[in-house]
Protein backbone atom coordinates (compact mmCIF):
# COMPACT_ATOMS: atom_id res chain seq x y z
CA UNK A 1 0.00 0.00 0.00
CA UNK A 2 1.70 3.51 -1.20
CA UNK A 3 1.60 6.44 0.86
CA UNK A 4 -1.01 8.13 -0.82
CA UNK A 5 -3.62 5.19 -0.67
CA UNK A 6 -3.31 5.32 2.70
CA UNK A 7 -3.99 9.08 2.84
CA UNK A 8 -6.70 8.34 1.10
CA UNK A 9 -8.26 5.98 3.05
CA UNK A 10 -7.31 8.44 5.78
CA UNK A 11 -9.55 11.39 4.07
CA UNK A 12 -12.01 8.18 4.06
CA UNK A 13 -12.27 8.28 7.67
CA UNK A 14 -11.85 11.97 8.29
CA UNK A 15 -8.85 11.82 9.99
CA UNK A 16 -7.29 14.69 8.17
CA UNK A 17 -8.92 17.95 9.70
CA UNK A 18 -8.34 20.61 7.21
CA UNK A 19 -7.74 18.23 4.02
CA UNK A 20 -10.17 16.88 1.25
CA UNK A 21 -7.87 14.29 -1.25
CA UNK A 22 -9.69 13.27 -4.67
CA UNK A 23 -7.05 10.92 -7.20
CA UNK A 24 -8.60 10.24 -10.35
CA UNK A 25 -6.51 8.95 -13.67
CA UNK A 26 -3.27 9.71 -11.89
CA UNK A 27 -4.11 13.20 -10.68
CA UNK A 28 -4.06 13.95 -6.76
CA UNK A 29 -6.82 16.76 -6.12
CA UNK A 30 -5.86 18.63 -2.43
CA UNK A 31 -8.75 20.77 -1.40
CA UNK A 32 -8.06 23.08 1.32
CA UNK A 33 -10.76 23.35 3.45
CA UNK A 34 -11.28 25.22 5.71
CA UNK A 35 -14.47 27.62 4.09
CA UNK A 36 -15.43 29.18 7.52
CA UNK A 37 -11.42 30.87 7.50
CA UNK A 38 -11.48 31.08 3.92
CA UNK A 39 -8.88 28.71 3.99
CA UNK A 40 -6.46 30.20 6.33
CA UNK A 41 -3.17 28.05 7.16
CA UNK A 42 -3.45 26.98 10.56
CA UNK A 43 -0.83 24.23 11.85
CA UNK A 44 -2.81 21.39 11.34
CA UNK A 45 -3.25 22.59 8.00
CA UNK A 46 0.36 22.94 7.10
CA UNK A 47 1.47 19.77 8.99
CA UNK A 48 -1.36 17.81 6.95
CA UNK A 49 -0.25 19.13 3.49
CA UNK A 50 3.90 18.54 4.23
CA UNK A 51 2.09 14.90 5.15
CA UNK A 52 0.74 14.74 1.54
CA UNK A 53 2.97 16.40 -0.65
CA UNK A 54 5.92 13.75 1.18
CA UNK A 55 3.65 11.33 -0.10
CA UNK A 56 3.70 12.38 -3.38
CA UNK A 57 7.65 12.50 -4.02
CA UNK A 58 7.78 8.89 -4.68
CA UNK A 59 4.95 7.79 -5.64
CA UNK A 60 5.08 7.00 -9.66
CA UNK A 61 1.39 6.99 -10.07
CA UNK A 62 0.90 10.49 -9.98
CA UNK A 63 1.26 13.03 -12.63
CA UNK A 64 -0.02 15.93 -10.98
CA UNK A 65 -1.53 17.68 -8.68
CA UNK A 66 -4.52 19.41 -8.27
CA UNK A 67 -3.82 22.19 -5.02
CA UNK A 68 -7.54 24.60 -4.66
CA UNK A 69 -9.31 25.51 -1.58
CA UNK A 70 -13.19 25.05 -0.99
CA UNK A 71 -16.17 27.48 -1.13
CA UNK A 72 -14.82 29.44 -3.98
CA UNK A 73 -11.20 30.47 -1.97
CA UNK A 74 -8.30 29.38 -2.49
CA UNK A 75 -6.27 30.53 0.81
CA UNK A 76 -6.55 33.77 3.14
CA UNK A 77 -2.48 33.15 4.36
CA UNK A 78 -1.87 32.22 7.61
CA UNK A 79 -4.25 31.98 9.98
CA UNK A 80 -3.85 34.49 13.03
CA UNK A 81 -5.48 32.61 15.92
CA UNK A 82 -1.56 30.31 15.36
CA UNK A 83 0.12 33.69 15.99
CA UNK A 84 -2.48 34.69 18.76
CA UNK A 85 -1.27 31.18 20.51
CA UNK A 86 2.36 31.47 19.82
CA UNK A 87 2.50 34.64 21.44
CA UNK A 88 1.11 33.01 24.78
CA UNK A 89 3.44 30.64 24.45
CA UNK A 90 6.58 32.44 23.80
CA UNK A 91 6.97 33.45 27.78
CA UNK A 92 8.02 29.87 28.44
CA UNK A 93 9.31 28.94 24.41
CA UNK A 94 11.27 31.77 23.04
CA UNK A 95 11.95 29.74 19.83
CA UNK A 96 7.65 29.37 19.42
CA UNK A 97 7.05 31.98 16.87
CA UNK A 98 10.45 31.22 14.80
CA UNK A 99 9.06 27.35 14.36
CA UNK A 100 5.88 28.46 13.14
CA UNK A 101 7.11 30.69 10.97
CA UNK A 102 9.42 28.06 9.62
CA UNK A 103 7.14 24.88 9.05
CA UNK A 104 5.43 27.26 6.78
CA UNK A 105 8.96 27.32 5.44
CA UNK A 106 9.04 23.85 4.84
CA UNK A 107 5.94 23.30 3.51
CA UNK A 108 6.15 25.76 0.58
CA UNK A 109 9.54 24.66 -0.10
CA UNK A 110 8.72 20.85 -0.11
CA UNK A 111 5.98 22.00 -2.89
CA UNK A 112 8.04 24.12 -4.98
CA UNK A 113 10.14 20.94 -4.81
CA UNK A 114 7.64 18.85 -5.97
CA UNK A 115 8.35 16.16 -8.86
CA UNK A 116 5.04 16.03 -10.80
CA UNK A 117 3.24 19.13 -12.05
CA UNK A 118 1.51 21.38 -9.47
CA UNK A 119 -1.75 22.93 -10.98
CA UNK A 120 -2.91 25.98 -8.38
CA UNK A 121 -6.34 26.97 -9.48
CA UNK A 122 -6.96 30.04 -7.66
CA UNK A 123 -10.60 31.72 -6.77
CA UNK A 124 -11.88 34.58 -3.96
CA UNK A 125 -9.13 35.12 -1.91
CA UNK A 126 -5.15 34.39 -2.36
CA UNK A 127 -3.49 36.07 0.05
CA UNK A 128 -0.45 35.92 2.34
CA UNK A 129 0.84 32.34 2.39
CA UNK A 130 -1.89 31.20 -0.02
CA UNK A 131 0.20 33.81 -2.29
CA UNK A 132 3.15 31.81 -1.87
CA UNK A 133 1.63 28.65 -2.74
CA UNK A 134 0.39 30.21 -6.04
CA UNK A 135 4.15 31.31 -6.70
CA UNK A 136 5.02 27.62 -6.54
CA UNK A 137 2.70 26.13 -9.16
CA UNK A 138 3.96 25.11 -12.14
CA UNK A 139 0.47 26.12 -13.49
CA UNK A 140 -1.65 28.94 -12.25
CA UNK A 141 -5.57 29.49 -13.37
CA UNK A 142 -7.57 32.05 -11.90
CA UNK A 143 -10.88 33.71 -11.57
CA UNK A 144 -10.74 37.28 -13.10
CA UNK A 145 -12.36 37.94 -9.96
CA UNK A 146 -9.92 36.02 -7.43
CA UNK A 147 -8.04 38.97 -4.61
CA UNK A 148 -4.17 38.56 -4.64
CA UNK A 149 -2.40 40.67 -2.22
CA UNK A 150 0.54 40.37 0.63
CA UNK A 151 -1.30 42.01 3.83
CA UNK A 152 1.63 40.85 5.86
CA UNK A 153 3.03 44.65 6.97
CA UNK A 154 -0.24 45.90 7.56
CA UNK A 155 -0.41 43.67 10.13
CA UNK A 156 2.89 44.37 11.64
CA UNK A 157 4.43 40.98 10.28
CA UNK A 158 7.23 40.86 7.22
CA UNK A 159 6.24 37.78 4.52
CA UNK A 160 9.35 35.96 6.01
CA UNK A 161 8.80 32.76 4.29
CA UNK A 162 7.55 33.89 0.71
CA UNK A 163 9.10 36.99 0.06
CA UNK A 164 12.13 34.86 -1.61
CA UNK A 165 9.45 32.61 -3.84
CA UNK A 166 7.18 36.22 -5.09
CA UNK A 167 10.58 37.06 -5.98
CA UNK A 168 11.50 34.46 -8.27
CA UNK A 169 8.16 34.52 -9.84
CA UNK A 170 7.56 38.28 -10.48
CA UNK A 171 10.79 40.02 -9.98
CA UNK A 172 12.49 42.03 -7.58
CA UNK A 173 10.89 45.12 -8.68
CA UNK A 174 7.17 43.89 -8.74
CA UNK A 175 7.63 42.09 -5.72
CA UNK A 176 9.15 45.53 -3.72
CA UNK A 177 5.79 47.07 -4.55
CA UNK A 178 3.36 44.56 -3.68
CA UNK A 179 4.97 43.76 -0.13
CA UNK A 180 5.73 46.81 0.34
CA UNK A 181 2.38 48.59 -0.26
CA UNK A 182 0.07 45.60 0.52
CA UNK A 183 -1.89 46.18 -3.15
CA UNK A 184 -4.46 44.09 -3.59
CA UNK A 185 -5.34 43.34 -7.02
CA UNK A 186 -7.07 40.55 -9.22
CA UNK A 187 -6.63 38.04 -11.41
CA UNK A 188 -6.40 40.35 -14.65
CA UNK A 189 -3.56 41.83 -12.83
CA UNK A 190 -2.10 38.65 -11.32
CA UNK A 191 -1.83 37.72 -15.47
CA UNK A 192 0.20 41.05 -16.68
CA UNK A 193 2.39 40.53 -13.59
CA UNK A 194 2.93 36.59 -14.50
CA UNK A 195 2.09 35.62 -11.32
CA UNK A 196 -0.52 33.20 -12.87
CA UNK A 197 -0.95 31.72 -16.46
CA UNK A 198 -4.36 31.80 -17.14
CA UNK A 199 -6.79 34.01 -16.44
CA UNK A 200 -10.47 33.23 -16.67
CA UNK A 201 -14.11 35.13 -16.46
CA UNK A 202 -16.21 32.63 -14.80
CA UNK A 203 -16.41 29.47 -12.91
CA UNK A 204 -17.12 27.36 -16.30
CA UNK A 205 -14.29 28.59 -17.85
CA UNK A 206 -12.05 28.36 -15.00
CA UNK A 207 -12.93 24.66 -14.90
CA UNK A 208 -12.62 24.08 -18.55
CA UNK A 209 -9.16 25.50 -18.39
CA UNK A 210 -8.20 22.87 -15.91
CA UNK A 211 -9.78 20.08 -18.12
CA UNK A 212 -7.80 21.86 -20.64
CA UNK A 213 -4.21 21.77 -19.01
CA UNK A 214 -4.73 18.01 -18.05
CA UNK A 215 -5.61 16.83 -21.49
CA UNK A 216 -2.15 18.95 -22.27
CA UNK A 217 -0.10 17.15 -19.49
CA UNK A 218 -1.15 13.66 -20.15
CA UNK A 219 0.50 14.11 -23.49
CA UNK A 220 3.94 14.10 -21.67
CA UNK A 221 5.70 11.45 -20.50
CA UNK A 222 5.69 11.34 -16.66
CA UNK A 223 9.40 10.06 -15.79
CA UNK A 224 10.14 13.14 -18.74
CA UNK A 225 8.33 15.76 -16.68
CA UNK A 226 9.97 14.89 -13.42
CA UNK A 227 13.64 14.71 -14.61
CA UNK A 228 12.22 18.15 -16.68
CA UNK A 229 11.70 19.87 -13.31
CA UNK A 230 14.66 18.78 -11.29
CA UNK A 231 16.99 20.65 -14.24
CA UNK A 232 14.79 23.76 -14.72
CA UNK A 233 14.65 24.03 -10.62
CA UNK A 234 18.53 23.30 -10.78
CA UNK A 235 19.15 26.92 -12.87
CA UNK A 236 20.85 29.09 -10.58
CA UNK A 237 21.31 26.89 -7.86
CA UNK A 238 24.76 25.25 -9.64
CA UNK A 239 27.61 26.20 -11.95
CA UNK A 240 26.20 25.82 -15.47
CA UNK A 241 28.63 23.28 -16.72
CA UNK A 242 27.53 21.27 -14.00
CA UNK A 243 24.37 21.43 -14.59
CA UNK A 244 24.41 20.55 -18.03
CA UNK A 245 26.84 17.22 -17.47
CA UNK A 246 24.07 15.97 -15.52
CA UNK A 247 21.26 17.05 -18.18
CA UNK A 248 23.24 14.98 -20.40
CA UNK A 249 23.65 11.91 -18.41
CA UNK A 250 19.50 12.22 -17.55
CA UNK A 251 19.07 12.59 -21.17
CA UNK A 252 21.23 9.84 -22.14
CA UNK A 253 19.37 7.43 -19.32
CA UNK A 254 15.73 8.91 -20.41
CA UNK A 255 15.95 8.00 -24.11
CA UNK A 256 17.43 4.17 -23.46
CA UNK A 257 14.45 3.86 -20.51
CA UNK A 258 11.36 1.98 -21.22
CA UNK A 259 9.57 5.29 -21.55
CA UNK A 260 12.20 6.84 -24.08
CA UNK A 261 11.67 4.15 -26.28
CA UNK A 262 7.64 4.01 -26.17
CA UNK A 263 8.07 7.60 -26.98
CA UNK A 264 10.11 7.45 -29.89
CA UNK A 265 8.51 4.40 -31.20
CA UNK A 266 5.11 5.63 -30.72
CA UNK A 267 5.96 8.96 -32.68
CA UNK A 268 7.90 6.41 -35.42
CA UNK A 269 4.73 4.77 -36.21
CA UNK A 270 2.51 7.76 -35.69
CA UNK A 271 0.12 6.61 -32.47
CA UNK A 272 -0.32 7.89 -28.91
CA UNK A 273 2.42 6.92 -26.58
CA UNK A 274 1.11 4.35 -23.65
CA UNK A 275 0.74 7.30 -20.84
CA UNK A 276 -1.47 9.69 -23.29
CA UNK A 277 -3.56 6.16 -23.71
CA UNK A 278 -3.78 5.89 -20.04
CA UNK A 279 -5.07 9.58 -19.23
CA UNK A 280 -8.57 8.40 -20.98
CA UNK A 281 -9.19 6.24 -18.36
Amino acid sequence: MTKLVELLKTTQSEKLNTLKLGFEAQVLTVTLNRPNARNAMNMTMVDELLEVFAAIEDDANIRAVILRGAAANFCAGGDIKDMSQARQAVSEDSQAFYRLNRRFGELITRVNACPVVVVAVLEGAVLGGGFGLACVSDVAICHRKAQFGLPESGLGIPPAQIAAFVVQRIGLTQARRLALLGTRFNGAEAYRLGLVHFVCDDDEAVERKLRDTLAELRSCAPNANRVTKKIIQAVGHQPLEQLLDEAAEAFSQAVQSDEGVEGTTAFVGKRLPEWAKAGDA
